[in-house]
């Protein structure tokens, strides 16, 4: 009776004072409204599916995880929660005016009313100011709660009520709502807390930034009230060391399972500037993501186990889609294995070793200086560059005499590549790779006749986005990480593409890639590179063993692999078949583990011929070549000892006229103290039967003389002989530097590059 007459005596009071509360209380908003505008302190990368793949924190304030729903909150967290601090939560209106009236009788109305606090009292204080300080209100900020509370009971449901109270309730430190308290201070999901961590959750509410003992001691009470004291033994040894345990990078019930990313989530966050909450969705696949992720790491540890430990502790991965150009995978280390896991190896700029062979073969096929069939003298080399000779070696240190351009491509061989740089000449190598996109931070003269063996330091993003072009028929274009209808940039300047290399010649190099028999005098039949379905791929490994690289292309994707150590120490005994491609074949087995790969269908511009080579050089075979310069026969010229001459050019035309003077490579100075009017290069034709030869420079026809007198102009120049069809017969470059011309600049002279 005594308690009834105080609650009405409480009611009344209250009564009073929220007519004079009401008109101050401020509009709540509704359940939706708050569970929308909630935001975590993370921002979460998505796979293009919606998968989360990478949490990043962004509001370092405060730790909030994702809302929770109150299906996902453990029936005891929910028992505890009212045990503790509404009793009465399923039965009041808002108000518990009994609760009330024991609290006004103990306190006599002072400053310590929070037991007098239902949750959805406590929710409004949290729903229209700091958090932090909800439970420390005057009397008349009390009716106000209670007015807002009253109303908050009319629109919104009991569940509703509890479920914004867990998300919006501040925990201990900097953890704000029940996500974030569960997962930094318990590991494990809302959920799944036992009684025991229900209790201690509740505790904490209370007094969230109370000591061990006193947490401690409180969620044990609680633990009566739930019928269950038996779990308040050494409840205070398990409260020291939850409050020990050094909080988590990111809010994730698996850490492992939001972290698949991070180097790629650092790439968006820079074009995209995340803010706290934002969900990007990308253009990843989780799954290929998953198991890229996975094979590198596996293949690393294989690499250095302690019976052949190889000393290779890092590695990269990307994997394109040849249409879009889209990224499907992006590993940029080998996580824990790595000592300087935070290093991107797909951005990181390395040497590219033979990767960039197939790009040199393929612009001397489009300037008409070779074939696939033509040969090239694999024999010891030496080439006057900067300051000294440039002497190219094989892989090996042995040398194979005279080879096709197919076998020198698919088997890696390095002095036919840099044959073949000195008649496609290195500044014009170098502007093909820039319009590849690869990004060369010098000219192709200071690199040299070096860069055919990739001297040069490249990425592993834009190399494989190179070889892309090769699958796309020469026509370069942008990569997207972001899907294009997301992103703030102009959609026409990421679809802009520019071709590089012919369709023609694209694909004749690419029937190189993917031509097993001809890798057999580096690779033998038997390697990683040799699929059962279409595809197309090339190694490389930098000087010292200090990078390895495969990268190749099937009919729908292009995938690249780094592997080495990011701190630039060299692998031991790593080669093309045994560190990166091993990586490569399981990433592209597992993209056509239910796809077929076709190769792609001969331009109209190609001729397939079969061709036969004099003196056995090499076995008869069907060959590919650009309309109007397929040959039946490849033999050896007289000269053919010339270190620059292309043999098929000089002897596969039994009989056919060929340039005589100048020879490929020669240069010419301007001599200053002879008249410019009185100085000129003579061309001079060796006749054969064909007749109606005739000469032409830069693609400009000079005339039919069988002894030609040219005044000399400085630059590169390319001289040919065309026959009565238009096509081209034989061709030398050569270059005329000015009488004041100072001499090359620094090229890279000496040193070994591996092929592989």
């Amino acid at each position: 009776m005594q308690t009834t007459l105080r609650a009405a005596s409480v009611r009344a009071t209250f009564c009073a004072l929220m007519l004079l509360a009401a008109p101050c209380v401020q509009a709540l908003p509704t359940f939706d409204q708050v569970r929308t505008q909630w935001r975590s302190s993370d921002w979460l990368l998505l796979a293009r599916d919606g998968e989360p793949l990478q949490r990043t924190r962004v509001d370092l304030k405060e730790r909030r995880g994702d809302w929770v729903s109150l299906a996902d909150v453990s029936p005891a967290l929910r028992e505890a929660i009212v045990v503790s601090e509404d009793k009465r939560f399923y039965e009041h209106s808002g108000v518990d005016w009994r609760g009330a009236a024991a609290a006004a009788w103990a306190n006599l109305w002072n400053t310590r009313t929070r037991g007098a606090s239902t949750v959805t009292m406590q929710l409004t204080g949290l729903l229209s100011d700091d958090p932090q300080h909800s439970g420390q209100r005057s009397i008349a900020q009390k009716a106000g709660q209670a007015v807002s509370a009253l109303w908050l009971e009319r629109s919104w449901r009991k569940d509703q009520i509890l479920e914004a109270y867990l998300n919006l309730v501040p925990f201990r430190g900097e953890a704000v709502g029940l996500s974030a308290l569960s997962l930094t201070l318990f590991g494990k999901a809302p959920s799944g807390l036992d009684e025991r961590e229900a209790a201690v959750a509740a505790a904490l509410i209370r007094s969230p930034n109370a000591s061990y003992p006193i947490v401690s001691a409180r969620a044990c009470r609680i633990l009566r009230d739930l019928k269950a004291p038996r779990r308040c033994d050494n409840l205070a040894s398990y409260v020291q060391l939850a409050f020990a345990r050094p909080p988590p990078a990111v809010l994730s019930v698996a850490p492992e399972a939001e972290m698949l990313a991070p180097h790629f989530a650092r790439r968006v966050a820079g074009e995209v500037h995340p803010t706290a909450g934002m969900r990007i969705v990308t253009t990843l696949d989780a799954k290929l993501q998953r198991f890229a992720t996975a094979t590198l790491r596996r293949t690393l540890v294989e690499l250095n186990a302690p019976a052949h430990a190889r000393n290779v502790h890092d590695g990269a991965i990307v994997v394109l889609d040849n249409a879009t150009g889209n990224v499907l995978a992006w590993v940029g280390s080998s996580g824990s294995l790595s000592q300087a896991g935070e290093v991107d190896a797909v951005l990181a700029r390395r040497q590219a070793g033979s990767t960039l062979k197939p790009f040199l073969y393929g612009q001397a096929i489009d300037e008409h200086r070779l074939t696939t069939a033509s040969l090239l003298d694999d024999a010891p080399l030496d080439l006057a560059a900067g300051g000294g000779l440039y002497i190219p070696q094989n892989y090996d240190k042995d040398f194979k005499g005279w080879v096709s351009v197919r076998t020198a491509l698919g088997s890696s061989l390095n002095v036919p590549a840099v044959r073949t740089l000195v008649m496609v000449t290195p500044h014009r190598f170098a502007m093909t790779l820039k319009a590849l996109g690869l990004p060369l931070a010098e000219s192709g003269d200071y690199y040299g006749y070096s860069l055919a063996l990739g001297s040069a330091d490249i990425t592993l993003l834009s190399l494989t986005n190179a070889y892309r072009a090769l699958a796309n028929g020469g026509v370069a274009s942008a990569t997207h990480d972001l899907p294009q209808a997301k992103t703030t940039r102009d959609v026409r300047v990421q679809n802009a593409s520019r071709r590089v290399l012919s369709a023609d010649a694209a694909y004749i190099i690419t029937t190189v890639l993917w031509d097993n028999n001809a890798r057999t005098r580096t690779f033998g039949f038997d390697s990683p590179l040799a699929t059962r379905f279409f595809s197309a791929v090339k190694t490389g490994t930098s000087k010292d063993m200090r990078d390895n690289w495969t990268i190749g292309f099937t009919s729908r994707y292009t995938v690249g692999v780094w592997v080495g150590n990011a701190d630039g120490s060299a692998m031991w005994d790593v080669s093309g078949v045994t560190g990166a491609s091993p990586i490569w074949a399981a990433v592209v087995g597992y993209l056509h583990r239910h796809v077929s790969s076709l190769p792609p269908a001969m331009p109209a511009g190609v001729v397939k011929t079969r061709v036969s080579f004099d003196g056995n050089v090499e076995p008869s075979r069907n060959e590919w070549f650009l309309k109007g310069s397929e040959l039946t026969t490849v033999g050896l010229a007289a000269d053919a000892g010339n270190a620059s001459l292309p043999g098929a050019m000089r002897g596969a035309r039994s009989g056919a006229s060929r340039i005589g003077s100048p020879t490929d490579g020669t240069l010419f100075a301007l001599d200053p103290d002879i008249p410019a009017a009185r100085q000129r290069i003579v061309f001079e034709r060796v006749s054969g039967s064909s007749t109606g030869s005739v000469w032409r420079l830069d693609g400009k026809p000079l005339g039919h003389a069988q002894r030609l007198p040219w005044p000399p102009w400085p630059g590169r120049h390319l001289l040919e002989l065309v026959n009565a069809q238009g096509a081209s017969v034989d061709a030398v470059h050569f270059e005329v530097r000015g009488a004041t011309a100072r001499a090359a600049g620094a090229s890279k002279a000496g040193g070994t590059l591996p092929p592989r």
